[in-house]
């Protein structure tokens, strides 16, 4: 048998429930695979062939500890911000389409899903599917392809999440299981309550009342944590705090940014502050230009708003300045677009490398990599190589200028300007002690970057097995 977790709404904890019930259920040696019919995330993952899937997938993969494939989030759409999506079928961009139009599709994608979802049970046993967003949107019962039509396809048993921080978890809860198809209704198992916060003993009369009002097991109260694993979308970064610490890094937060998830590892060492264009950049001991969905749309944004000139003003006053995908697009002289990104043209980049990029096609590269560092700057001669994955569009001709890393990436002569295609340059806890050292060190200050001892799936699933009555969960899996 499987299980399927939904949610009250988005961003309530589904992705991270699902990771530590995979990580729990493969200590008890079962096995197991994470499902996602459909995700709507500009943070994604690169599998070993070339699949591009949603970050959370392959998250829950690695809890699972089974590689990432492309089953397991067999369609992700990627938002580009003029209501329209990427969709990106079976790992590989199939077209854009407009918000009104994607539901005219979702029959053949569920079709595609149900067999990839198939494909996963035979080859590893069992599945924790995630749905999406909130389960009861009645506007898309007869369309939805994630929850309800998924559920009604599958038949697993529902585990339903609430998010109590955000207030009206009776009604979160009762509401949704009210609203339910008929036939849904009675798939729902257990109620787990997520992201609590003080004494938990305050919410037993509370846990009480929900299983008295829906007829349904609440089976976990779970506290707010702060393990460390990948955000899955942008909603997270409303929740981002920066902490104190010897040094401050700005990461632009552009407004169609992806894979902001290169810089959580970051997060650990440094003060990361995720500034929105306009705002000053002074103060800063380095600058971050993410990846984003469009480059054109969100440099055009950087431009008009004044930090294009504030990133430049940096650079002058050797700020260390690193692009990542789209941001090493942006830092190039031109952008030449055929009307793959945007409208047909040249666009006028920032100037800081003198390089152009070309987006000729709707062709992407997605790609893992492990390249050698050049050791050139004060920076780079500190790291030797480094793993990532690359997901773009465009290709960027580098010139004269020296590489990065090997076969890859532009470095200035400095050492302090930096361009890679990498996502995950920051990801290794390694480069990112390495990033942060150099920083202090420019400053004059001593620092040892902090330890972590426990697998963060494995402190994930101990937090979860120490608030969710997980005997309950387990006979959907004996059967």
């Amino acid at each position: 048998m499987s299980v399927m977790v939904l949610g009250t709404a988005s961003h309530v904890g589904k992705s991270t429930m699902v990771a530590g019930l995979c990580r729990i259920l493969r200590r008890r040696g079962i096995s197991v695979a994470p499902f996602k019919s459909q995700n709507m995330s500009l943070n994604s993952w690169v599998t070993e062939d070339g699949s591009e899937i949603g970050i959370a997938q392959a998250m829950q993969a690695l809890a699972a500890c089974i590689p990432p494939s492309v089953e397991m989030n067999p369609i992700l759409l990627k938002p580009k911000g003029d209501q329209s999506s990427q969709i990106v079928l079976l790992g590989k961009p199939h077209h854009d389409v407009y918000a009104g139009d994607y539901y005219k599709v979702t029959d053949n994608l569920l079709t595609v899903a149900l067999k990839a979802a198939e494909t996963l049970k035979s080859r590893y046993g069992a599945l924790v599917v995630e749905g999406a967003g909130g389960a009861a949107e009645v506007n898309l019962f007869d369309r939805d392809i994630a929850n309800i039509g998924l559920a009604r396809a599958l038949r697993f048993p529902i585990i339903l999440v609430a998010d109590i921080e955000r207030g009206g978890v009776f009604a979160q809860v009762y509401g949704t299981i009210s609203l339910l198809p008929d036939d849904i209704r009675p798939l729902v198992k257990a109620v787990i309550v997520n992201k609590f916060r003080g004494d938990p003993a305050l919410f037993s009369d509370g846990m009480r009342i929900l299983e008295d009002l829906t007829g349904v097991p609440a089976i976990g109260l779970v506290p707010m944590t702060d393990v460390d694993i990948p955000s899955e979308d942008s909603l997270s970064l409303q929740d981002k705090t920066a902490k104190s610490a010897p040094v401050e890094i700005a990461v632009i937060h552009l407004p169609r940014i992806s894979n902001f998830t290169d810089y959580e590892v970051l997060e650990r060492y440094a003060s990361v502050r995720y500034v929105k264009p306009g705002t000053p950049l002074t103060g800063f001991d380095a600058i971050i230009l993410p990846g984003t969905k469009n480059t054109i749309e969100d440099l055009k944004e950087v431009i008009v708003s004044g930090t294009g000139d504030e990133i430049k003003n940096a650079r002058a006053q050797g700020i260390p300045i690193i692009g990542i995908c789209g941001g090493y697009q942006m830092l190039c002289e031109r952008i030449l677009d055929s009307g793959v990104e945007s409208k047909e043209g040249e666009y006028q980049g920032l100037g800081l490398i003198p390089c152009t990029t070309t987006f000729s096609g709707y062709e992407k590269t997605t790609v893992q990599v492990t390249r050698t560092s050049s050791g050139h700057g004060p920076f780079l001669e500190k790291i030797a190589s480094v793993s990532g994955y690359e997901i773009h569009m465009g290709t960027t001709c580098r010139g004269e200028i020296k590489e990065a890393f090997s076969g890859e990436g532009v470095v200035s002569e400095d050492g302090l300007l930096i361009g890679t295609y990498m996502h995950g340059l920051f990801t290794s806890p390694d480069v990112a002690a390495a990033f942060v050292a150099f920083l202090c060190e420019r400053k004059g200050l001593a620092w040892t970057p902090p330890t972590q001892d426990k697998d963060p799936f494995d402190a994930l699933a101990d937090h979860i097995e120490a608030h969710v009555r997980i005997e309950e969960i387990l006979p959907f899996f004996s059967r």
